[in-house]
């Protein structure tokens, strides 16, 4: 799993652009997966503490229960927001159980879940003059970037 530190090396241009979208909204929209296998979409904030994006949640909710049981997610930055492009991380959101360590990221003591975001996925759409980008970045990959002009089929641009 990368760590949003390793996310930004191995694709920095990228990682950038997304941390610049995804502080630009406070709220963001985050799918988990249920016990039955369906998903579930619950609004959500996410907070860069150093190296990391760390994900927290409320005592008992029902997208902390799906994280515990399966820490899957795919975030999608606040969709309400016209600039800066489409930004979307995916990876697996792994628990944090020590109060104190807790208590120092939260600034207090209140219960809560509190989970480290490792990222797996990252990407990153938009739109320049009439054509629409994705730049997409998979763990351990480069980054690529399609391209679909004036509504054409989907090219592959780039490679970092």
């Amino acid at each position: 799993m990368t760590s949003w530190q390793g996310f930004t090396q191995e694709a920095p241009e990228l990682a950038k652009k997304v941390h610049a979208r995804l502080i630009a909204g406070k709220s963001h929209v985050l799918a988990t997966v249920r016990r039955d296998g369906a998903p579930r979409v619950s609004g959500t904030e996410i907070d860069f503490r150093g190296q990391e994006v760390y994900l927290g949640s409320m005592l008992d909710a029902w997208k902390a229960k799906d994280l515990q049981r399966d820490g899957r997610f795919a975030l999608h930055a606040f969709p309400g927001f016209s600039g800066g492009g489409d930004a979307k991380l995916s990876g697996t959101a792994i628990e944090l159980t020590d109060p104190a360590e807790i208590a120092a990221l939260q600034g207090n003591t209140e219960p809560c879940h509190l989970f480290r975001l490792d990222i797996t996925e990252a990407a990153l759409t938009y739109v320049e003059e009439d054509t629409l980008y994705v730049d997409s970045w998979k763990e351990g990959e480069a980054m690529v970037r399609f391209a679909r002009p004036g509504n054409s089929p989907a090219i592959r641009v780039a490679t970092t």
